[in-house]
This record gives C-alpha cells, structure tokens and sequence, in this order.
C-alpha cells in the first residue's frame, strides 16, 4: 500500500513540476498526432465507391390513414419497423453511411437507412415512437418554411429528436425543385434551411435531400459550395462522377405490407 502511494506522488510531482515548454510540446505533439491519424484515412475514389454494396435507404413521407402514394398507415408503419428490427436490421445515419463510402468504415452486418421528407408532425409523433421501440434512428430531411406550422413539427420537436440521437438535415426552405433554381435560389434553399435547422439543434447540418428526387449535375458543385457532404435521390441511377451526390433512396408507398417492403427493398437494392 505504502508503494502505491508512494509511486502515486511521484507521478503528482513530475506533473505539477513540468514547465511550461514540457507542456507545451506535449500539447503540440498531441495535435501533431491527431492531426496525423486524421490524414491517414485513406480516401475512396469514385470507382471504389461505386463498387461498394448499396446500403437500403427507406423514404417516408406521411404517416396516416390515407390510400395516397406517399402515404404508410400507422398500424403498417409499425408493423414495417417491427420486420426490420426480428430481420436483424441496424439502423445507421449518414456520418456513418459517408464514412463507409469515403473512407472505408465498417458498418453493421444488415445495415438500413430510415429517413422522413417534408417536416410533417406524424414522423415525430408515430415514427419516432415506434423507431425508439427497437433503438432505431431516423433522419429527417426538414423543409424549414414548415416548422412551428399546424401540422408540422415545431422547433422544439426537432431539438427533441436531435437529443435523441436522430440526424436533422436539410430539404430545401419552400420545396422548389433543384432543376429551377437560378442566382439568389441556391442561398435560399440550400444556406437559409441549413442555418435554420442548426441554430435550432446545434449541430451541423452536412447532409441534402433534394425535393421530389430531383437533380441535375449543375446542382451539384453549388452544393459542395454550400458545405453539403451528401445529396441524396430516389430511385434513379447514380451519378457516374457524383456517387456521394446522387445517393439512393426508395419511396415506401401505401400498397405495401411489411413484407411486401422488405421484399421491395432487397430487390431494389440487391440485396440477399
């Protein structure tokens, strides 16, 4: 016990006597080090990228009773989140998802993408709650001329869910197409919501959903510009030379049951 001690002051000691200069080159070798580890990921190129297995990434729009394309009924929803979780699916967010793409980590072995268009309150109310059933994590793609509306989620929601550990990124301000903008329309869609959701949840928002699934290539590098890592579709084709900014996503209609989704999405993504 007394060697316990005795060896616990000296290393007090040695810490409280280093000078300023020990501490400071400590403090640089520190940095240096992380610095280094950071430059040491190794960074995919495009073809790399567009060799990886596709992960399934699910679009919800409404969550009601209603026999509209982009509507799933509440009792279905619940009964698609519960096939997901007894199939042995994690769900991911998109850090980990551009980490996979860009730099090659690794991800669960059944991994599935959740995320929620349009700011609509039933994606707080009924998603959220069925997703925390089964310690699933969404991300929702907010049209910020929404928040605080009847109807839609308000501020304190989305802190609520970005507490929670759920990603909120951004799906333009008013829901105008990509394909139209022109000039001031990019700060406005793509800066004005991006402010907006962080001054709201505090966190960055580095992600983009573009409305109705539209793009075009000349969107993309006022994207990059505007700090986006990643823009994500429907169901049309990668980009050849954008794979980050073009990535797929598969709308979940009214039609399907659990197992007509599960069977949609292994297709749809080619998956065993």
């Amino acid at each position: 016990m007394k060697s316990n001690c005795l060896i616990f002051i000296l290393i007090l000691y040695c810490a409280c006597t280093s000078s300023p200069d020990q501490i400071k080159n400590k403090k640089k070798s520190f940095d240096k080090n992380a610095k280094d580890s950071f430059q040491s990921k190794t960074v995919s190129d495009v073809t790399t990228i567009l060799s990886k297995k596709e992960v399934p990434v699910l679009c919800y729009h409404n969550i009601r009773n209603r026999n509209e394309t982009y509507s799933v009924s509440p009792s279905v929803f619940a009964a698609q989140m519960k096939i997901l979780s007894d199939s042995g699916y994690k769900t991911i967010l998109p850090d980990e998802l551009y980490e996979y793409l860009v730099h090659g980590a690794s991800l669960p072995q059944k991994p599935v993408m959740i995320t929620f268009d349009d700011t609509d309150k039933d994606h707080f109310s009924i998603g959220a709650t069925e997703m925390n059933k089964y310690g699933f994590k969404g991300v929702f793609f907010i049209m910020t001329i929404s928040i605080n509306r009847p109807g839609y989620m308000s501020e304190e929601e989305l802190n609520q869910l970005s507490d929670s550990g759920h990603a909120i990124e951004a799906h333009t301000w008013d829901h105008h197409r990509v394909t139209k903008y022109q000039a001031a329309d990019w700060d406005t869609q793509l800066v004005k919501p991006k402010k907006r959701v962080e001054a709201i949840t505090g966190k960055p928002v580095k992600y983009f959903a573009y409305p109705f699934g539209l793009w075009n290539k000349e969107a993309i590098p006022e994207i990059q510009k505007r700090g986006y890592k990643m823009a994500f579709i429907l169901s049309t084709k990668r980009d050849s030379a954008e794979p980050l900014y073009t990535i797929r996503r598969m709308i979940v209609p009214w039609q399907w049951s659990a197992q007509g989704m599960i069977k949609a999405m292994k297709s749809t993504f080619h998956l065993n």
